[in-house]
């Protein structure tokens, strides 16, 4: 499984929103910019978190982007998932009728197991988790300056 560039960039737009706080109005062009992310596909990637109820979006000149969970409850796995979907490792896990042979081929129990643990590291990998591990993040997240 490879991350989408859209699941990517999602990440790195909350992780930003986080590192302002929760309920911190930041502009789409401030996020464009400091999380390096296309303004155009930022204003995407936001209308799917909006609806996934992670952040809430303000529109005119004083608008912007806001979090609206505490760093510590908000996981990788919502994010992402708010993105691209369940995450799955094939077709026949996402779709098990797209296979006839999903019910007895021992594969497909080898990806619905890597699966869920995938899944359960992303989840328990919280926002406050990655902020913590600031070191990895300041070239990329530098905070607004005046």
């Amino acid at each position: 499984m490879r991350l989408t560039r859209a699941g990517e960039y999602a990440v790195r737009c909350v992780l930003y929103l986080a590192r302002q706080g929760k309920w911190t109005l930041v502009s789409r062009q401030e996020v464009a910019s400091r999380a390096d992310i296309p303004s155009h596909f930022l204003a995407k990637i936001a209308q799917q978190l909006a609806r996934s109820g992670i952040i809430a979006i303000t529109q005119g000149a004083a608008g912007g982007y806001r979090l609206l969970h505490e760093p510590s409850e908000l996981t990788l796995l919502a994010v992402i998932e708010a993105i691209i979907g369940e995450i799955s490792l094939n077709d026949c896990v996402a779709r098990p009728e797209s296979c006839a042979t999903s019910p007895v081929c021992t594969v497909h129990r080898v990806w619905n197991r890597a699966a869920a643990q995938l899944r359960e590291t992303l989840r328990e990998t919280t926002f406050a988790d990655l902020l913590d591990e600031s070191c990895c993040l300041a070239p990329l997240m530098p905070a607004a300056t005046g």
